[in-house]
């Protein structure tokens, strides 16, 4: 009887790190990055959750005249200044069924989410999912993109999100626990 025993402890013990990695396995962190910093954001959630990296690209990359909000004509302040525009994906993401928890991240444009992001969402099932919108931001807060999505997309299962700005491994785990 105590071998069984036994045994049945080893065999619980040898499991513990599948789940974990099987628990890893479903979070997704997306994010779009037009100059680096919210990918360094996007990568410190992965080392903390295990999740997978999702880039979000554009179909054609920005450039530096494309990201001019000084200019009314630049391509940032053109797509922005259209509730309906919705930049082309370079590849849509593959295996969202896999996932039961996605972050979605994004730099901070004109108070809002880049359209890019619109995109992003309409183009795959996020039925079921937990979404957890981050941000970076040169000096704006989350929340008003946080309300426009949750207000554009109400069927989806919308978490409090968080800026992320400098923010640190530890700050990380800390937010992620919650």
């Amino acid at each position: 009887m105590k071998v069984k025993g036994m045994i049945m402890v080893v065999i619980m013990m040898l499991c513990i790190p599948i789940n974990a990695q099987t628990q890893s396995d479903k979070t997704l962190v997306a994010y779009f990055s037009a100059t680096g910093t919210t990918e360094k954001a996007a990568k410190l959630i992965v080392e903390v959750t295990g999740g997978t990296l999702y880039e979000i690209q554009p179909e054609k990359e920005y450039v530096t005249a494309d990201l001019d909000w000084h200019d009314k004509s630049s391509r940032s302040s053109v797509e922005m200044s259209n509730a309906k525009s919705r930049p082309a994906l370079k590849s849509k993401p593959e295996n969202l069924a896999d996932y039961d928890i996605i972050y979605i991240g994004f730099p901070i444009w004109w108070n809002s989410a880049p359209r890019i992001i619109n995109t992003f969402i309409e183009s795959g099932d996020f039925a079921g999912k937990m979404i957890i919108p981050f941000a970076t931001s040169g000096s704006s807060s989350i929340s008003n993109a946080e309300k426009e999505l949750q207000e554009t997309y109400p069927d989806m299962k919308w978490q409090k999100g968080r800026l992320l700005n400098g923010a640190t491994k530890e700050d990380i785990k800390k937010w992620t626990k919650k």
